[in-house]
């Protein structure tokens, strides 16, 4: 399987070179040249296969044979050694928890792939592999934990001054060694930014060796796509089964989406956002404007100009007829995400985290006009990780994770830069 460059489409480069690179030297995203199809067979055998024989058979797929069958196998079980529930609140409503990880969020996944995919790489090449990341939450701790100790990799985290939870910078910020976080004057768009123009800068590349663990490697989406399979086959029946993604960088839909392609039955699609709405604008205008992001409660989804919505465009051949058939595009306010958690909570006794509560939100205006359909909504991190935003929201205490708790003491050991690449370069080459 190569990999080619969505920008310049004849550059074309192996598995290992598009994972290393992170992006193509024109700044392009790499996607596989051709999307795999799974069988019929595998399809109706999901139900009596282990999780581990899942993801493998997909990513064998999509890796070449630089990684072994052995080892490849022993990356995907390390990468969902925990568990993927799937909780019915009502009829035809299901939230998948993604939570379940060591840093209690979905992004656990395909961190933690990208630093074993990465761990074997480097000891191939014998050099050390600078990993950049622009985070606004959750990226951030998944990957920090997911690369922690890792012989030959080092981590830089960017995360934008003032727009993560406390929980979440203490994640990412706290652990030293070699991860680095970088607190940056500005918005996650700025620290997106930073990190693609740090790939294009040529001295940069020059002395160190640079890749990326945001989900614009393809090494991250790959396995998110797992899940997806996880969440179908726990359904008794599956039957017109729609997902509802709460969408931020679209890397999530993005995964979900290369599942249909590869087979699994899905029907459609909701991209789920909060006011950072310029896809779902897209999907009922077919104009696609990105602009500066706008702080939220649920601040992992705040992006104004997403990279993955290339890869999503490609995946339906960049025609607007197509994607608007299968994703669905809804946005909702902090107001209404709030009143969902509310509900929620009152309802059914289920504690929602902001961004999981938008794709509540989705999935229920989905069903309101498709009411046969069984809807599955992500649940992609642990409410607990917003305390102040969801017991204002539910009029509850509620109770932090353990691991969670033990940050409480811990000291950020954050380095502060402004939006200017120029300062971040120099940074980058002083530490």
């Amino acid at each position: 399987m190569k990999y080619y460059s969505l920008t310049t489409p004849s550059h074309k480069v192996s598995f290992q070179q598009a994972v290393v690179s992170g992006l193509a030297p024109d700044g392009g995203l790499y996607m596989p040249e051709h999307l795999p199809v799974l069988s019929k067979e595998f399809i109706s055998q999901l139900p009596v296969l282990s999780k581990e024989d899942i993801g493998f058979t997909i990513a064998r797929l999509f890796i070449d044979e630089s990684v072994s069958d052995k080892t490849l196998y022993e990356i995907v079980r390390e990468t969902i050694d925990f568990d993927f529930p799937l909780v019915a609140l009502e009829e035809n409503v299901y939230a998948l928890e993604l939570f379940h990880g060591p840093t209690l969020a979905f992004k656990d996944v395909g961190a933690r792939f990208l630093a074993r995919i990465l761990q074997h790489i480097a000891k191939t090449i014998h050099q050390e592999i600078t990993v950049l990341v622009a985070t606004s939450g959750d990226t951030g701790s998944a990957a920090a934990h997911g690369f922690y100790n890792v012989e030959g990799i080092r981590v830089v985290i960017l995360y934008p001054s003032g727009m993560v939870s406390a929980l979440q910078e203490k994640q990412f910020a706290t652990l030293g060694k070699n991860i680095q976080a970088i607190k940056i004057a500005g918005t996650f768009d700025d620290c997106q930014q930073l990190v693609k123009q740090a790939f294009q800068d040529e001295e940069l590349r020059k002395t160190k060796f640079l890749t990326s663990a945001n989900s614009i490697n393809i090494a991250r989406l790959i396995p998110q796509s797992f899940y997806y399979f996880f969440a179908w086959l726990q359904l008794s029946t599956p039957k017109h089964v729609v997902f509802s993604v709460p969408s931020g960088n679209f890397g999530n839909l993005t995964a979900g989406v290369l599942a249909k392609k590869m087979g699994l039955p899905i029907d459609a699609f909701v991209a789920a956002t909060n006011v950072n709405d310029v896809v779902p604008e897209y999907l009922h205008t077919k104009v696609f404007k990105p602009r500066a992001s706008t702080q939220t409660i649920s601040n992992a989804m705040d992006v104004g100009n997403p990279s993955n919505f290339p890869r999503l465009l490609a995946l339906y051949d960049n025609d607007w007829d197509y994607i608007s058939k299968e994703i669905y595009g809804y946005a909702f306010t902090d107001a209404e995400t709030r009143m969902a958690m509310l509900d929620v909570f009152n309802q059914k006794k289920y504690v929602l985290d902001p961004h999981g509560a938008v794709g509540y939100l989705g999935l229920k205006k989905y069903l309101g006009r498709n009411p046969d359909a069984q809807g599955i909504f992500l649940e992609t991190a642990h409410p607990s990780k917003f305390p102040d935003v969801v017991e204002s929201a539910i009029q509850q205490p509620i109770s932090i994770h353990p691991s969670l708790a033990e940050l409480a003491n811990k000291q950020i050991q954050s380095l502060s830069c402004t939006s200017n690449f120029s300062d971040f370069k120099n940074l980058l080459m002083k530490h």
